[in-house]
């Protein structure tokens, strides 16, 4: 079913909600639907089946909350402790703990003079509880609504909890950002819960995208009966958009090397012209993310919020134009998360999966606010603007900032200035402590093993990728040793190693440091003998002249062999004996050893391992 409903006024429903239930909704601000949720909350709360697709920031999470609870309401009934009424499988324990939040702030507006439901249980992993815990809180408070990730769940159902917690009265299933379930490797993990679920129950599946993928069909298959299908998109005069209109993205090329750079003037850019205060900055892996918070609360350039305690830190924390909050992610909080007030997404690195894109963006522009978005592109990277207007997702380019933040005119042409001293300050900051220059090591090796597996890796391809120029961006001390760069001459494309005493190079942390010197210190010396190569060994040319011409007769010898034997073949064949093929494939069983043998001598000899006799038969093989 395609949803066509204008939002309207919650009186509007069919089912009228509790009075509790709306002054709650209303006290979040939220005066009207928004399009899902006058499409969903009907259908679910009239025991339908539903199946959403609807874009990021829509509404999903309260089209699923509300139901939940009104279901409660209209069954007046309490259950047992170990009895759970509804469960919600989310893919990650970000958008877990921001259910769990959203659930917690009703029930704690529940009336004095109505049933009270005990608070929900949130399961995620994390330091705080085992899984035997989780079973321990479920169990002493009585939970009816359960939220948490697809481990834990199957953990709390069929591991510690599986003789404890019962399903048997089991009302409701949600499955939030369903194709992130099964794009993370749950599917089975999934299943393995569905099968321990009653089959009288009501489910819901909410995404801000679906897939035709096989694996997304059978979980309908297994999990809804005939459900209704709910799709709501931002309608435009030609086309469906994925993106509101409020929502401005703008993409910027520019060398490798000057990424880095080019962040820095964004930000400038949208906290002085804009006047953003809470921006997103997306990067391709942890590695980098790690790194680069390290970095930029070294540099101060770019002050972020706090980092684990990130999300409530981030949208809670009081945050200026001139003291903005910065949240250093990666996809992780690409979707699903609330993140509410965002004025700007800047992609540092492009996502390697092409849905995400939306999804990034999308953390901006929410409830009908303005925001703005970046993507960073280098070289050949441009070609994917092109790629995102096939699936409607309007890009304006942006040249680069110059220094004082007008369009730069030279970009083409000349790299930045500031890409030299950006390096050198950078340089600085690392040689405080070797642990930085490992953390840099480590984000730029697995950014370009993450590069390797795009999605659209006819546009990103690490061949086309200028790795010494995305080293300078990093800081690098010196180069990794990587397939990608064997054989190349770094030197010529610009690229110097910092003057780096590396025994001394030290760590700030004095056990990281300690260790270091005790490996150090427990290495052998190197032997002048091992460190020389060897050198081949001098052959003189009469003697090569000699073994040549051993090699041609011995040659001409196969070729007479192989002649004779084809001839003996033909004539055994012909008489019917068997006698001469049983000759011929001996020989070729004894070539085969042969050559079985040569091949291990050589290892031997590229090892250094082979004996004297060894490297003389290895040369006796060479002459045949």
């Amino acid at each position: 079913m395609s949803s066509t409903l204008a939002a309207g006024s919650w009186s509007s429903l069919p089912s009228p909600l509790s009075q509790w239930i709306l002054d709650v909704v209303q006290a979040m601000g939220h005066t009207h639907m928004t399009p899902v949720q006058a499409s969903t909350i009907p259908l679910f709360i009239q025991h339908k089946d539903v199946v959403v697709e609807a874009v990021t920031g829509s509404g999903k999470t309260l089209a699923f909350v509300i139901p939940v609870l009104q279901r409660f309401v209209h069954h007046r009934r309490s259950y047992k402790k170990n009895e759970i009424a509804a469960l919600v499988v989310s893919p990650t324990r970000e958008l877990a703990t921001q259910i769990h939040s959203v659930f917690q702030l009703f029930l704690q507006s529940q009336p004095d003079d109505a049933p009270q439901y005990p608070p929900p249980l949130l399961l995620v992993s994390s330091n705080q509880s085992s899984p035997a815990q989780d079973v321990k809180r479920f169990l002493e408070t009585g939970a009816d609504i359960v939220i948490g990730t697809p481990g834990r769940v199957e953990e709390f159902l069929l591991g510690k909890g599986k003789n404890a917690v019962s399903t048997k009265e089991l009302d409701i299933l949600i499955l939030d950002e369903a194709d992130r379930l099964l794009d993370l490797g749950f599917h089975q993990c999934l299943t393995r819960i569905l099968s321990c679920l009653p089959k009288q129950r009501r489910t819901g599946l909410f995404s801000a995208t679906m897939t035709d993928a096989d694996a997304m069909s059978e979980l309908v298959r297994a999990g809804l009966r005939n459900p209704a299908r709910i799709v709501v998109k931002v309608q435009s005069k030609n086309s469906n958009r994925l993106l509101p209109r409020s929502l401005k993205i703008y993409d910027m090329v520019c060398r490798p090397s000057e990424k880095l750079v080019q962040l820095s003037r964004i930000v400038e850019h949208e906290t002085s012209v804009h006047n953003s205060a809470r921006l997103i900055i997306y990067f391709a892996t942890g590695a980098c993310v790690d790194y680069f918070y390290r970095l930029f609360s070294l540099h101060g350039h770019l002050p972020p919020a706090a980092r684990t305690k990130t999300l409530s830190s981030f949208t809670s924390a009081p945050c200026t134009p001139s003291s903005p909050a910065l949240l250093l992610a990666t996809d992780v909080a690409a979707r699903g998360l609330d993140l509410p007030d965002v004025d700007v997404v800047v992609q540092f690195d492009p996502p390697s999966d092409t849905k995400a894109f939306t999804h990034r963006c999308g953390r901006t522009a929410r409830a009908g606010r303005a925001g703005r978005a970046w993507v960073l592109l280098c070289g050949r990277e441009s070609e994917y603007v092109d790629f995102l207007a096939v699936r409607k997702i309007p890009v304006k380019s942006r040249p680069p900032f110059a220094a004082d933040l007008t369009p730069s005119s030279n970009w083409e042409t000349v790299e930045d200035p500031s890409v030299a001293h950006s390096l050198q300050t950078i340089r600085t900051h690392l040689l405080t402590d070797r642990d930085l220059s490992d953390k840099a090591m480590t984000a730029f090796v697995s950014f370009v093993r993450a590069y390797s597996k795009h999605e659209a890796s006819y546009i990103f391809r690490v061949k086309d990728l200028d790795l010494v120029g995305l080293a300078r961006c990093y800081g690098l001390l010196r180069l990794p040793r990587m397939p990608e760069l064997k054989g190349r001459d770094v030197r010529e494309d610009g690229w110097k190693d910092a003057e780096v005493d590396w025994d001394a190079y030290a760590y700030a942390d004095k056990a990281q440091e300690a260790k270091r010197l005790a490996t150090l210190a427990s290495k052998p010396p190197i032997s002048a003998e091992k460190s020389v190569p060897k050198m081949k060994k001098a052959v003189a040319w009469s003697e090569q002249t000699a073994r040549k011409e051993e090699r041609e007769k011995r040659r001409e010898k196969k070729v007479r062999k192989r002649k004779w034997l084809s001839a003996q073949k033909a004539q055994t064949a012909d008489e019917g004996g068997e006698g001469e093929e049983d000759r011929e494939e001996e020989d070729a069983r004894e070539d085969w050893e042969e050559l079985k043998r040569e091949e291990r001598l050589t290892k031997k000899a590229k090892k250094g391992t082979a004996s004297a006799a060894e490297m003389q038969a290895l040369e006796a093989f060479a002459d045949l």
